[in-house]
């Protein structure tokens, strides 16, 4: 069963915001066994959602669509969905109860939030629990079109509560097999070639995606259809003795929270020690739920003082050695899990770019330094120009450089 995708918003083709709708629903209708074939972005334009509409319903059974309506002028979906179905709004009092439960207290109705409950003749209204603009479901032969919030935490919920049982109910679909693996060691290329057999080989409704970031590449095992399961279960053992210990792990799982895992299965804490990262490693640890039982602290030790006085490292080891040094990060791991009595530690120091950088240090060199219990790895990363880019890698690397050491 295939499904497209419309996100209604000036502000998404302008690069205001960043249109994440699409992304998490397309995970949530691929889990469901629904096969997500198209996803548009569109203008507030009347013009530009009827074409995109009649274009999409040549080829789709189901259109689900997210933003553009909400109170004010610019907000023009329902209007524009009310022409295209051939049908009039209409005022509804469940609506305008629901939308007066929402507000409660913090607001009073004004007349465009009474709008609201303007909603079109001709469609199944879906009650919305979590803010005032209603779901709108519309049925032409044989065809469906969901309207939905553009606010990401109501779109969430409409689909989580509401749209999603009611399209497994009215569409019959095949389930979906998937196994996400995820991979260091190996740049996309070379996992590629690696894999290359085994990919040749795969039976048809099967097929092997691969996601890269720095660091890491996420491999996605996929086949639609039940009846594969015993052949799919066959196939992902395969690929896991092909990957041998490049398999960080299995799951769909960022780098934190695989850490975190590998944390608490070894009851050992971490703290972090950054210069060139600026904290970002830190930033990612603590982002996890629950990282005050396993993260003791960070130092953002940017200054060479600074890196001698709060985590003693010895000015002879900068002074020999340079402060982007494998000598120096280890010092700083070693400083900073003194400091905070932590079991593990990662040290980064630098040059991020886009200047800095010498003949003998170009930009792009970054030291990385993680410690866990007794033993210590430091090693000298190239990276390029890009700052932001270089600090993502080495944040990324600086993980995956703890966690290998943990297994």
């Amino acid at each position: 069963m295939q499904v497209a995708i419309v996100t209604i918003g000036d502000e998404i083709l302008i690069g205001q915001i960043v249109d994440t709708n699409s992304a998490w629903m397309a995970q949530q209708l691929t889990s469901k066994g629904f096969e997500v074939a198209e996803i548009r972005s569109v203008a507030d334009k009347a013009t530009a959602i009827r074409q995109t509409l009649d274009e999409l319903f040549v080829r789709y059974d189901c259109i689900l669509v997210t933003g553009g309506i909400g109170p004010t002028k610019d907000d023009i979906t329902k209007n524009t969905l009310c022409e295209y179905f051939g049908t009039e709004l209409i005022f509804s009092e469940e609506v305008y109860e629901n939308v007066l439960k929402v507000l409660g207290n913090r607001m009073k109705m004004n007349d465009l939030t009474r709008n609201q409950a303007l909603v079109p003749q001709q469609c199944t209204v879906i009650q919305n629990r979590v803010g005032t603009a209603p779901i709108t479901w519309f049925e032409r032969n044989g065809k469906v079109l969901v309207s939905m919030p553009g606010v990401p935490m109501e779109m969430q919920w409409a689909m989580t509560h509401e749209v999603l049982p009611r399209l497994t109910d009215c569409f019959r679909k095949d389930a979906y097999l998937s196994a996400v693996m995820m991979v260091t060691k190996h740049p996309e290329s070379a996992l590629a070639i690696k894999l290359q057999a085994f990919e040749e080989a795969l039976p048809q409704d099967f097929g092997l995606a691969y996601l890269p970031s720095p660091a890491l590449v996420k491999l996605r095992l996929f086949a639609y259809g039940s009846r594969h399961e015993v052949e799919f279960r066959r196939l992902s053992a395969a690929l896991k003795q092909l990957l041998g210990d490049a398999l960080l792990c299995e799951g769909d799982f960022s780098l934190e929270e695989v850490l975190s895992h590998k944390l608490r299965k070894h009851n050992l804490t971490v703290a972090t020690a950054e210069s060139c990262t600026g904290g970002n490693v830190a930033r990612l640890i603590s982002s996890v739920p629950g990282a005050s039982t396993y993260f003791r602290g960070s130092v953002v030790a940017y200054a060479t003082d600074v890196k001698n006085a709060l985590l003693q490292v010895d000015s002879d080891v900068t002074q020999q050695h340079g402060v982007v040094s494998e000598a120096v990060v280890q010092a700083m791991a070693e400083g900073i899990c003194r400091q905070l009595s932590s079991d593990c530690a990662i040290a980064t120091s630098g040059i991020a770019g886009p200047d800095g950088g010498t003949e003998q240090t170009p930009v792009g060199t970054i030291c990385i330094a993680t410690k866990c219990k007794d033993t210590v790895v430091a090693k000298t990363y190239r990276f390029g120009n890009n700052r932001e880019f270089n600090i993502l890698r080495a944040t990324n690397n600086a993980l995956v450089q703890l966690m290998e050491m943990m297994d």
